[in-house]
């Protein structure tokens, strides 16, 4: 565990990417099997301890110090494995027991039942330093937080084999903890792993953000465009009498759309189809908020499926049967596509139309105009572009609509997590509904590092009441909130949830009472 708590503890305080890099490259060449194999699950959010709870971990930290003390710490600190780390006695092992490994807790962790992990985690805690506990609370709850991606790690193993990082990417889907046969591969003690792709999630294809005055340096007859649906990127890989879903990161989500995978079988499909997933009735894609009904779940019961029906609407073919399209140019990708869901004809699939355009002035009034169900702006894609993994520049765009902005009080801050656990980052902010201010979102980016000092010495002056770790603020700092859309919701007082909110500006210089009203927000509720 020392090598690992290190890692993280280095990890945490190396803003630059650069130094990430060296220091995953450096763990993973010096750490031993299967170690660095758990060590790479844990940064990339691949493994799960069923039973290891936050609510366990603040049982046992209060059991072993002042139950008041250790409120006020966590209130203060802001982070949970912090908090136990730092309160917890020092180590009463005796010197010369063996070290703990990393692997010796994962493999615990993956057997224990429910009533024997308190006793077993404690006596980890008693054996280990700070930096240890912290590491191991970290761990087990899955919050790492050190500034490392998926995409990150990959890149620092393609470092360390000296591979292209796409060959470990086109693998990884179908690789499990501890990642043995990875590291053989790319120490040179192996050949690459051999694994079955078939129904395997491959590297999706991103897009950059486009602004108007991009548009000037690009050739409009070089480009497709289509709508940008506001649904979830997902892949849909069928084959073999099976059918799996997963989402843009690659995670499974069958078991959440049954009736996707139901249908691909039912047609027989044999593709890899990339699209994005939609509620659909009557052949109108409902608002994003009927699709987070399903999202996140481990099953659905029959009436989710009949009153929030899945759909997905294509948008690009990736494999047909064993035929490796993605090297083959969009517009020739396109052409299949079209062909070949017209054959197979699967129910709960479309295709995503382009759209007829002769210049971007055309696009731009599009783009400006009342929006249809389920759009939040455009895609530009290259007609020449291969289907590459990642963000890569120049092949793919989103030119999404113009965000919605409104004018909000803070009422409410929250301590951040990670490098923000001592900083007040999450903020809560509400419009006048009469005299009254209700809550409409909460946001905790859209600021500098240095507005977010501002904020956290405003809070921590105009602080007027405390509900746990929440702070109430005096009623009269007003930020300028930008959002992508809003939804009804019977969840917030207000009626309303915001779509992607963030901070876009501190109106240090406007009262409180000339902030927005309820009823500017309910005018823009789609219909």
């Amino acid at each position: 565990m020392k090598a690992f708590a290190t890692l993280l503890d280095r990890l945490a305080f190396s803003p630059r990417r650069s130094d990430k890099l060296r220091l995953l490259q450096v763990y993973f060449r010096d750490t031993p099997d299967p170690d660095r194999g758990y060590a790479l699950a844990a940064l990339t959010g691949g493994l799960e301890f069923a039973h290891a709870k936050p609510a366990l971990i603040r049982g046992l930290g209060a059991e072993r110090s002042d139950e008041v003390l250790f409120a006020l710490s966590y209130d203060y600190v802001g982070d949970l494995a912090e908090t136990v780390a730092l309160m917890w006695p020092e180590p009463a092992e005796p010197a010369g027991s063996p070290p703990l490994r990393l692997a010796e807790v994962v493999e615990t962790l993956q057997r224990l039942g429910r009533s024997e992990l308190p006793a077993q985690l404690a006596h980890w805690l008693d054996g280990l330093d700070a930096d240890g506990r912290w590491a191991l609370l970290k761990l087990i709850t899955g919050g790492l937080r050190v500034g490392v991606s998926g995409r990150l790690a990959r890149q620092a193993l393609a470092g360390l084999g000296g591979v292209p990082v796409t060959e470990i990417e086109e693998l990884w889907h179908a690789l499990t903890p501890p990642y043995g046969e990875l590291f053989a591969w790319l120490t040179g003690t192996a050949g690459p792993p051999q694994v079955s792709l078939a129904g395997a999630f491959r590297p999706v294809m991103l897009s950059h953000p486009l602004e108007e005055a991009d548009l000037a340096a690009l050739d409009a007859r070089a480009f497709a465009a289509e709508w940008k649906w506001d649904g979830a990127r997902v892949q849909l890989a069928a084959g073999d009498g099976t059918a799996r879903l997963y989402s843009r990161s690659g995670d499974d989500i069958t078991a959440a759309f049954p009736e996707v995978a139901e249908a691909a079988v039912d047609a027989g499909l044999e593709a890899v189809l990339d699209g994005e997933l939609l509620i659909v009735r009557d052949g109108v894609v409902a608002p994003f908020a009927d699709l987070q009904r399903r999202l996140n779940r481990k099953r659905v019961g029959a009436g989710l499926r009949r009153d929030f029906p899945a759909h997905v609407r294509v948008y690009d073919l990736l494999f047909a049967g064993d035929e490796d399209l993605r090297p083959q140019p969009f517009a020739a990708r396109r052409a299949r596509l079209e062909a070949w869901l017209t054959a197979a004809a699967p129910a709960r699939f479309d295709l995503s139309p382009l759209l007829v355009f002769t210049g971007w002035d055309d696009l731009a009034a599009a783009r400006s105009a009342e929006p249809l169900p389920g759009v939040e702006g455009l895609m530009l894609k290259r007609c020449d572009s291969p289907y590459l993994a990642g963000r890569v520049k120049g092949h793919w765009f989103k030119w999404k609509r113009d965000p919605f902005v409104v004018d909000a009080v803070l009422l409410y801050a929250q301590r951040g997590h990670g490098r923000r656990s001592s900083l007040f980052s999450d903020y809560t902010f509400g419009v006048w509904r009469d005299r009254e201010l209700v809550p409409v979102g909460k946001a905790y980016f859209g600021f500098s590092d240095e507005e977010l000092r501002q904020l956290d010495r405003w809070v921590r002056g105009h602080t007027v009441d405390r509900f746990g770790p929440v702070h109430q603020v005096t009623p009269a700092l007003v930020l300028e909130i930008a959002f992508e859309g809003l939804n009804r919701s019977n969840r917030h007082k207000s009626g309303l949830a915001m779509r992607f909110p963030r901070i876009s500006r501190i109106r240090w210089d406007k009262p409180a009472a000339e902030a927005d009203r309820l009823a500017a927000l309910q005018a823009l509720l789609p219909g």
